[in-house]
């Protein structure tokens, strides 16, 4: 009987498991979309990524928040030499609560091969029509304290 009673329960959890892992490979798939179309110059492909509404800001070296348009992001993105930007993130922490994802993504940016900066990158994601889609993003920019 006891047995029974857990297998029980973990069914009753099952289903709220698996959903959350197929939510966490979706957002890092869309997250993932990002640098792929960064790295490949494929402004379409960026563009996609992001929700109609999205917002682009970096804190800078003196900590002022530096907005920027995805439009004018992906219109220089895609005029840089294919292959020659490369962010290598890690996923560190990924929240989700129904509709709504935080990312926490730590990067080294790499310029034809080279070391540029790091930092890190804080996403906020929305579910919308089954697709996860990044609504915001704020960043970080250091050259000092990076792990390369």
């Amino acid at each position: 009987m006891k047995s029974i009673y857990i297998l029980v329960l973990s069914l009753a959890f099952f289903p709220n498991f698996s959903a959350q892992k197929s939510d966490e490979e979706s957002i890092k798939s869309t997250v993932d979309q990002l640098f792929n179309g960064m790295r490949t110059s494929d402004s379409v492909l960026i563009k996609k990524s992001f929700h109609k509404n999205a917002v682009l800001q970096t804190i800078t070296k003196t900590a002022e928040v530096k907005n920027e348009s995805i439009n004018d992001f992906a219109l220089s993105i895609s005029k840089a030499e294919k292959g020659s930007l490369d962010e290598r993130i890690t996923f560190s922490n990924i929240l989700i609560d129904g509709n709504l994802a935080s990312v926490w993504t730590p990067y080294e940016f790499y310029y034809k091969g080279q070391f540029s900066h790091c930092g890190v990158n804080s996403f906020q994601l929305v579910k919308s029509n089954d697709e996860w889609k990044i609504q915001y993003i704020i960043d970080t920019r250091r050259k000092d304290n990076c792990k390369k």
